[in-house]
């Protein structure tokens, strides 16, 4: 038995750490724990079997410089400027100002609100990087309005929850930042590589929303003439304060980052400064609503860097035993070339 799991170690390990996350238990401390007892187990089967498996004592003494080498990464630095830079945009009620806006411009569509919602997801996406902060705000503003007037509970439920997540595709996005630091590239290739797709995806949601409403017309339907209450002038002077601020405030940080000009960490240290000076501007901003924003930021952070501390002790172990060369061999060895590696990793 001890010989069968000595020779498929690297597997078992790699179904070890599904069966813990599946468990419930928090992701940073599943990956930690996995690479913590696979270890131990590797040791003791490494002195009964050594010609199978090797795994030295010595392993575990690399883990406090690989510990102190995620706290120096300048790179992290941009995970708590976007996270504060987006609490405060969503604490200032910019999100509920684009919502109301933009459900406006296209009420006198089928499916319009829908639509507005998957709009400000990409708009939310792009200035704040931060799911919980899309989603939340999202489901309490608009959720209440689309049910209102006639949405399909499962269309309107849905389509909030797809755009919310949208922050993980479309730069800003905290898991893009996280992916560079662990794959070994540039913040800003992940930006340039991630931000075609993120727009697809938004294409795509208002395809998907367009077309039910030609087969379920009922499910989604246009707000009422009594509920479009800004039009001429009043809905142009709307458009031009609601939309510009937060266009600018992308380009500010997104547009300098892909054209050289700053870092990612500079670029999310202008957009934490841009947040509080609509914040000013909105007069929102108040020591209330910064405590709130500096408090959800630093739990936010560590939550990240405790993902990366945990990857660490999981990848320690998983590549002195030559699994990430095991996996690509799983993954190249796959039919179907390219397109056939797609839907397996998607699946």
């Amino acid at each position: 038995m001890s010989l069968w799991i000595a020779q498929n170690f690297v597997p078992l390990m790699f179904l070890g750490l599904f069966f813990i996350l599946l468990s419930g238990i928090p992701v940073a401390f599943g990956l930690a724990a996995t690479g913590l007892l696979f270890g131990y187990i590797g040791m003791e089967l490494s002195n009964v079997h050594p010609d199978v498996l090797h795994i030295g004592a010595s392993l575990f003494q690399a883990l406090p410089l690989r510990v102190f080498g995620i706290m120096q990464n300048d790179t992290l630095l941009a995970i708590p400027f976007f996270t504060l830079m987006g609490i405060i945009l969503e604490r200032s009620g910019m999100a509920e100002e684009l919502l109301e806006t933009v459900g406006q411009v296209f009420g006198p569509v089928r499916g319009g609100l829908a639509i507005a919602v998957i709009l400000v997801g990409a708009l939310l996406a792009a200035t704040t990087g931060v799911v919980a902060a899309a989603v939340i705000s999202m489901g309490l503003i608009s959720l209440p309005i689309m049910l209102r007037y006639g949405y399909n509970r499962t269309i309107a439920t849905g389509t909030i929850t797809a755009s919310g997540t949208l922050a993980q595709a479309i730069p800003p996005s905290l898991v893009l930042i996280v992916l560079a630091d662990q794959l070994g590239r540039s913040v800003g290739d992940m930006y340039a590589g991630a931000m075609i797709p993120g727009l697809v995806l938004v294409v795509l949601y208002m395809a998907f929303v367009l077309v039910m409403t030609l087969i379920k017309p009922q499910s989604a339907p246009a707000l009422p003439p009594e509920a479009r209450t800004l039009r001429g002038g009043a809905m142009f002077t709307r458009v031009l304060t609601s939309l510009v601020p937060p266009l600018v405030l992308i380009f500010l940080v997104l547009g300098t980052i892909f054209i050289g000009l700053a870092t990612p960490t500079e670029g999310g240290a202008m957009g934490a400064v841009g947040a509080l000076i609509l914040a000013l501007m909105r007069r929102k901003l108040d020591f209330d609503l910064l405590n709130q924003a500096m408090d959800k930021t630093a739990k936010l952070t560590c939550f990240a860097i405790f993902i990366l501390i945990g990857a660490t002790v999981f990848g320690l172990v998983f590549r002195a035993l030559d699994g990430d060369l095991w996996v690509e061999h799983l993954l190249i060895n796959l039919p179907g070339g390219k397109i056939g590696f797609l839907l397996a990793v998607n699946a």
